[in-house]
């Protein structure tokens, strides 16, 4: 079965619209169509429901995009890797999540990919549900997360710790802080959980963000506070774009490193380890 087939049945789910997805995959509304149609024949079963004005998916449609993730995501990873073979390139998958990137392992990334010679780097932000299941479908190499992700297939190591201060904007109180322009970044479960006990319940934020740049950025822009990492803040410090909270106490996040047990790149993926344990 064309992967082109599978590709064309999840933009269909995504948009409900034959039309629409034709023009988003740049082919015609009949190709789309047939393609569906080839599916159905396929697999026995009717997918979409159609409805003049409206396509719903049926339960075996519902049932059959999970699978079709792992058949797009599988195959392009095939073809990344054997398009490099050529030229006796390995290529590493590696990603983490949105805050991971920002406080981090963007600093990591380019010593990482200097340190290897004839290897290709792939960098991707995904949540942590998606690291847990590109992983386990061999689609992800290595994954950085702030709590371990668990299965018997994987293994998950603290590398680091992330140091993260409350700053604000201009000389003020904890209470000022969480009271004025708050931006909640999510550092993790764990930290949301203490972040309850530490500060008990105070007023809403003024904004909630995965990452901890779109909260700094916010701040320089905008004025207020949020708990951010040591590594991105120290240069706003320097000139007094930002200030240590009054009475505030430091959080420090695990860093967790995870791979796939039987990983055919286990002495690349060890050397990173290294590498970033170093950073």
């Amino acid at each position: 079965m064309d992967v082109k087939v599978f590709k064309t049945f999840l933009e269909v789910a995504k948009t409900r619209h034959f039309g629409r997805a034709a023009e988003n995959l740049y082919i015609t509304q009949a190709a789309v169509s047939a393609r569906i149609k080839q599916l159905e024949i396929f697999f026995g079963q009717t997918l979409f429901i159609r409805h003049r004005n409206s396509i719903k998916l049926t339960s075996s449609g519902e049932r059959l995009i999970a699978y079709a993730e792992v058949m797009v995501s599988t195959l392009e990873h095939a073809r990344n890797e054997l398009a490099l073979s050529d030229s006796r390139t390995l290529q590493l998958t590696m990603a983490g999540t949105p805050n991971i990137w920002d406080a981090y392992l963007q600093q990591c990334l380019s010593e990482v990919a200097e340190a290897f010679c004839g290897y290709a780097f792939q960098a991707e932000v995904l949540s942590r549900e998606l690291l847990n299941r590109h992983l386990l479908e061999r689609t992800l190499d290595m994954a950085f997360a702030f709590e371990p992700l668990k299965s018997d297939e994987l293994v998950s190591k603290k590398i680091a710790n992330i140091k993260l201060e409350l700053m604000a904007s201009s000389h003020c109180s904890v209470d000022e802080a969480l009271s004025q322009r708050y931006v909640y970044v999510d550092w993790g479960t764990r930290f949301s959980s203490e972040h309850a006990e530490r500060h008990g319940q105070k007023s809403a934020p003024y904004l909630r963000t995965s990452t901890g740049g779109i909260a700094l950025d916010f701040i320089l822009r905008k004025g207020g506070a949020a708990y951010l990492p040591t590594s991105i803040t120290a240069p706003y410090l320097a000139t007094e774009q930002l200030y240590h909270v009054e009475g505030s106490e430091p959080w420090e996040r695990p860093v967790y490193f995870t791979y796939r047990r039987d990983t055919i790149s286990f002495e690349a993926i060890a050397k990173i380890e290294r590498l970033v344990m170093a950073e």
